[in-house]
């Protein structure tokens, strides 16, 4: 507590000393910081969410956050990988078509029971695909080269010891390490941890993130257009549905007007069921750039230029008293979209414990000639292709203009151009944001 402050007036109370932000980093000469510095900046300012234990179903593509060691062996004894008979491969060696062998057949292995009996020399045993084989059988001849036969069976190919069996434990053995902390579950993966007998396991949640666009222009998507200056709200879904596609918890609130004192008590009420809150518009230079102007009542928060085109003007804040995350995104749908990928995908990652943060780059060959600005980092929509041999080609989708959500809709890729290129010629390498591969 400060030993001198101003009297607080009744009209006016006195805004909380919030607890300041992480040092940021600093900006270049030109006042911009660039995309690196603020993403991992972002990233340093949060941190993983506790670890809690989940049911498998529910833990589909989370971080594990324990070691898991199979307590059984996958499989867990001898069994049969066809439905056929059981032999011993010495009684069918010589067997073919021309010269098919005859066996009895003395019993039935169903999957899920144990034979009835030892299997003696010179007899076939019926088995089901994942039936345990029988003492005595070293071999399964599958049902199509027999007759199929009920009682005696005509065996028309010969085989070797071991065919068609599945060892015990050739596939994971008891005792063996089958994930370590940090490993991502993906659905093979939860049909793993099902295989050894867990049906819950420690992992990091999928985080709560509200998703709430500002303007006084915007309606509703399914409501009439009150005037024909308005436009629909599309940033909400827009930035909710990458945010789910990302792995997380999302609620979509809407859009609140520009009114500051509706934004205050709208982010003070979602506070309480957010992991981290994610804003579009309102973080710019205009008169009416409200989250600008309200956020810092609410918490600790830095706006900065970002030399990024589009999305160069962003907010970040630790806000109220449990200091939630708050990353505020330019209000144009491409700006708002591209900022997402740039810096709020990366901290959704982070938060589930997920790695890599960052989406990997890759490589394309431009088809056209693209132009780029020298002062910033330019990511465009792109349009990815493959020639005949499979290399990326990659296409500009539209123009560069940062309410070009059609365009957005068509690309599959954000084309990454560097702040020291001012033009990329036909044929040259390019960076490329693959947007449709998960990771």
């Amino acid at each position: 507590m400060p030993l001198f402050s101003r009297k607080k007036s009744e009209d006016a109370p006195a805004r909380p000393a919030w607890e300041p932000l992480p040092p940021p980093p600093p900006v270049r000469e030109d006042g911009l910081r660039s995309l690196e510095d603020h993403r991992d900046y972002l990233l340093s300012c949060v941190n993983e969410l506790p670890a809690f234990g989940q049911q498998l179903l529910d833990a589909v593509d989370l971080a594990i956050c324990e070691e898991v060691i199979s307590p059984v062996s996958l499989p867990g004894f001898d069994n049969s990988a066809m439905d056929g008979y059981a032999v011993r491969a010495q009684d069918v060696a010589s067997a073919s078509v021309e010269n098919p062998v005859l066996l009895p057949v003395v019993g039935e292995v169903p999957a899920g029971r144990p034979a009835p009996h030892r299997l003696s020399p010179g007899t076939a045993m019926k088995i089901m695909t994942g039936a345990p084989i029988p003492r005595g059988a070293d071999a399964i001849v599958a049902y199509e080269g027999t007759d199929r036969g009920a009682t005696d069976v005509e065996v028309y190919e010969s085989s070797e010891v071991g065919r068609h069996i599945r060892r015990t434990g050739e596939d994971v053995a008891a005792g063996h390490r089958v994930f370590r902390p940090g490993d991502q579950l993906r659905p093979r993966a939860i049909g793993l941890l099902a295989a050894i007998g867990k049906d819950k396991v420690l992992v990091r949640p999928r985080p709560r993130v509200v998703v709430v666009a500002t303007g006084s222009e915007l309606v509703q998507p399914g409501q009439p257009l009150p005037s024909e200056f308005q436009i629909f709200d599309s940033n909400s879904y827009l930035l909710a549905a990458a945010a789910r596609a990302a792995g997380a918890q999302v609620f979509r609130v809407g859009m609140v007007s520009d009114d500051p004192q509706e934004v205050r008590d709208l982010i003070i009420d979602q506070l309480v069921r957010a992991d981290l809150v994610l804003t579009s518009g309102g973080v710019s230079q205009g008169d009416y750039d409200v989250v600008k102007a309200a956020m810092p009542e609410l918490g600790a928060t830095e706006f900065v230029q970002v030399a990024m085109q589009p999305g160069k003007p962003q907010g970040f804040g630790l806000i109220g008293h449990d200091r939630i995350p708050m990353i505020m995104l330019p209000g144009n749908p491409v700006s708002a979209f591209v900022s997402f990928e740039a810096f709020a995908r990366p901290v959704i990652r982070k938060l589930m414990g997920v790695t890599p943060y960052v989406r990997p780059a890759a490589k394309a060959r431009a088809t056209h000639a693209m132009s780029s600005t020298t002062s910033r980092r330019r990511l465009a929509r792109g349009i990815v292709t493959h020639d005949d041999d499979g290399n990326r080609l990659v296409s500009l989708a539209g123009g560069y203009g940062s309410h070009l959500i059609g365009d957005l809709a068509r690309a599959n890729a954000l084309v990454v151009l560097p702040e020291d290129t001012d033009l990329v010629a036909a044929g040259d390498q390019v960076e490329v944001w693959l947007l449709d591969e998960g990771l």
